[in-house]
């Protein structure tokens, strides 16, 4: 699914009116109804206080259609419009007389109000800003926003909690409304998946008002949010005359004293996800735990009893996952220096891997084209630099990713995978994937769809997605909290049949990270 930028949105409003010959208010209306629609197949007429609060633009003008159609199903409704302009959209104006018609009075708060009064039980509905704003609010609407946040009321916002800028981060956090619910038009919005702007999303649902569907197909997104249709295409279904072989090498090199279960979790995971034949290149104190652990791999292990002083193999892998608990000691340090210059394999690269790339980032150029790198904040951080905020970075990602060739998985609760101009928003996975190891898991799946010829790009998109799949799936029968990355390794072949072999989508919270 497109994510759509603010100038986009207005385009497809634009020419979803011009195409069909309608006015803007009935787009208005067909929002309103369609947040009508949600909230009351919800309600079933209960005897619940609904709080309205309306900004004076087109946002305030899907709640009045709200309110009114509220109103004239039963419900109690109080509308507030929130005056923090003279400047009033024709559409606001228009629903505002429509609402009085029907003896619905609305109070109307400004800069010298007292505060609205708001009970925990009641529901209030934000339609104070819409995706248009640019600037942070007047103190006073902060002020307003503070008595709703501090209410313990639900609160549901309409489209985009109120306060978010749609296209860059916020200025004032006390000024932005933090909604429990969010019911966003026709395609979601960037900021509900970035860690900075999220957290005031806790949940969103897309309402279909309509656009113009053939101008949405026809626009270049920068962004796309990742879900069940758009990666079931993707599969490559095993064939019956093939072998081993036929699915790929793929050389998993990694691991120091202390740190081999790293390296044991992303063997096993590699398996899972369906390499033909796994290699782990390891220390000599690796041996004996990843034959214990893993027996269905073969291993190299170096002459050094407790790191990687010499990666020299005689084999050819169709990919290498490399960095798994590696270290970063000086000799370790010239050895993957070393490797990364003769290398020409396709390289998958993690954790303390990332790290010596960002000590010696001369070797950044050695990479092959394509190459995958899976980084935290704080690798990436160490990666591309420093950055004000979510937006900045995403753009100094996309950057990076344009001068190396290399594909950027950034982790966290919707890990964003990113390749040049290019961005894709996960949508599975859960809180409990912050765990020790879940990033290790990733890296196995990652290396072993590319080892099975998957394109690269694909891969990496696919293997997150499969990654936080595992991760719903194994909570299905235990909790966030004691979930472990060995789990969503046991639960891999359950999430490749759930997406590629049932028409069944697991459905859950999306806050995964490492």
């Amino acid at each position: 699914m497109k994510i759509l930028s603010g100038f986009q949105i207005r385009e497809a409003d634009a020419r979803t009116i011009e195409k069909e010959q309608i006015s803007s208010e009935v787009l208005m209306e067909r929002a309103g109804i369609q947040v009508f629609n949600w909230l009351h197949e919800r309600l079933q007429g209960a005897p619940v206080s609904i709080q309205i609060f309306c900004g004076i633009g087109n946002n305030g003008g899907d709640g009045l259609v709200l309110a009114r159609h509220l109103v004239e199903h039963g419900y109690h409704v109080e509308v507030h419009v929130v005056d923090y302009s003279d400047k009033r959209s024709k559409d606001f104006l228009l629903n505002l007389d429509r609402i009085k018609e029907r003896k619905i009075w609305p109070h109307v708060i400004n800069k010298g109000s007292a505060m609205p009064q708001i009970k925990p039980d009641d529901i209030v509905v934000d339609a104070i800003f819409g995706t248009g704003l640019n600037r942070s609010p007047e103190a006073w609407v902060v002020s307003l926003m503070q008595v709703l946040n501090n209410s313990k009321a639900f609160i549901l916002s309409i489209d985009i909690p109120s306060g978010l800028f749609i296209d860059k981060a916020f200025e004032n956090p006390k000024g932005i409304i933090k909604a429990h619910f969010v019911l966003t038009f026709q395609h979601p919005k960037l900021v509900f998946f970035l860690p900075q702007t999220g957290v005031y999303c806790e949940q969103w649902v897309v309402l279909d008002i309509g656009l113009d569907p053939e101008y949405i197909s026809d626009l270049e997104a920068d962004f796309e949010l990742v879900e069940k249709r758009d990666v079931y295409s993707w599969h490559l279904p095993r064939k019956k005359f093939t072998h081993k072989g036929t699915y790929g090498h793929s050389l998993v090199i990694g691991g120091s004293y202390g740190k081999i279960g790293a390296v044991i979790l992303t063997a096993k995971a590699c398996l899972r996800a369906g390499s033909g034949l796994v290699t782990v290149f390891l220390p000599k104190c690796g041996y004996i735990p990843i034959q214990s652990a893993v027996p269905e791999v073969m291993t190299i292990t170096d002459k050094d009893e407790n790191i990687l002083t010499n990666l020299i193999f005689d084999l050819k892998p169709s990919v290498v996952a490399i960095g798994i608990g590696i270290g970063t000691t000086a000799p370790t340090a010239k050895a993957f220096a070393a490797f990364l210059k003769e290398n020409s394999t396709l390289l998958v690269i993690d954790a303390d891997g990332l790290n010596l790339l960002s000590k010696q980032k001369s070797l950044l150029k050695e990479l092959p084209p394509k190459s995958i790198l899976t980084p935290h904040p704080k690798e990436l951080e160490r990666l591309i630099g420093s950055w004000k905020d979510d937006f900045e970075k995403l753009s100094m990602a996309k950057e990076f990713s344009k001068k190396y060739d290399c594909i950027l998985v950034l982790k966290g609760a919707h890990t964003i995978t990113i390749y040049k101009d290019n961005g894709f928003v996960n949508s599975t996975g859960n809180p409990g994937m912050a765990t020790a190891g879940s990033g290790d898991v990733l890296t196995g799946i990652i290396t072993a769809l590319v080892a099975q010829g998957y394109e690269h790009l694909k891969a990496a998109i696919l293997g997150v997605y499969l990654h936080g799949l595992a991760g719903d799936l194994s909570i299905k029968d235990s909790s966030p909290e004691a979930l472990i990355a060995s789990n969503i390794i046991e639960k891999m072949g359950m999430a490749i049949t759930d997406l590629f072999y049932t028409d069944t989508v697991i459905s859950t919270d999306t806050n995964a990270q490492e």
